[in-house]
């Protein structure tokens, strides 16, 4: 396979299908795949022949979320170096969610924290049986910030009380129980469930699609001013606590595989 951290593939019929390369990490995003990523559903979007995303991940897992050695880094930046990190991220997700293909979430493996926002920002979202979900921040001593929009959106604010609180992990069918997907298969039947979802998709006019998808926006979503001042504000909240003591003793706590001070349990 590619060493690419994003590896695209178009096929016949103008489905792209977009990789998480970092199998090893377990898919985890640092600021390059951040990168990598926004400029891959940007040039996707921007071809004519593609009428449709698939994003997957390589390897056993879909995406662990943010890396946490990368975290740990930003948290020794400025403030202003943590914020202009957050909004990268931030504008990568939203470039996601305001795709003008329809988007389909390849569920291959375990979510957690970050990736839950990615499977959030996707139109489809079909998992694996096997497949665990977490919003784990909180037992880092951070929150899920950038991703709050979208995965509120999601499966709401009263789901969203308990994950957010709780950090626990959700099988595939508490996954779908809560809204974050849409349909749960066999392993070795995923590829046949996704491709029920193209066959659909291929029946819709491109333009009609498109279209849909901005309707969406428009009626259920904020305006653009309220989304840019939420992008702002969420990539402050993250910037803060990276570098709090208490986001810095849970990062600490997790890497040396000990328990924070906090954790009673």
């Amino acid at each position: 396979m590619s060493d690419n951290p994003v590896i695209i593939d178009i096929d016949a019929r103008g489905v792209a299908t977009l990789t998480l390369n970092r199998a090893e990490k377990h898919n985890a995003f640092d600021h390059v795949i951040v990168g990598e990523l926004h400029n891959a559903v940007k040039r996707v979007n921007e071809n004519d022949a593609v009428r449709l995303i698939i994003l997957t991940g390589a390897g056993k897992s879909f995406s662990a979320g943010a890396d946490i050695g990368w975290m740990r880094e930003m948290a020794a930046y400025s403030r202003e170096e943590n914020i202009a990190d957050a909004l990268r991220l931030a504008d990568m997700l939203h470039t996601l969610n305001d795709s003008r293909k329809p988007m389909i979430a390849r569920i291959n493996g375990h979510v957690f924290g970050g990736g839950v926002g990615l499977v959030a920002c996707c139109d489809i979202a079909i998992t694996s049986s096997r497949a665990r979900f977490a919003l784990t921040e909180i037992r880092l001593g951070i929150v899920p910030a950038v991703i709050s929009p979208f995965v509120i959106a999601a499966i709401g604010q009263r789901q969203a009380r308990r994950l957010f609180l709780t950090g626990e992990a959700l099988s595939a069918d508490k996954a779908m129980a809560v809204g974050l997907v849409h349909e749960v298969a066999e392993p070795d039947a995923l590829d046949a469930a996704i491709e029920a979802q193209i066959g659909m998709l291929l029946k819709g006019g491109p333009t009609a699609l498109g279209q849909a998808k901005q309707l969406i926006r428009r009626v259920a979503g904020p305006d653009d001013d309220a989304r840019a001042a939420l992008r702002q504000a969420t990539a402050e909240i993250i910037a803060r606590l990276r570098a709090s003591d208490e986001g810095q003793q849970g990062l600490s706590a997790f890497l040396s595989k000990t328990a924070p001070d906090w954790d009673k349990s």
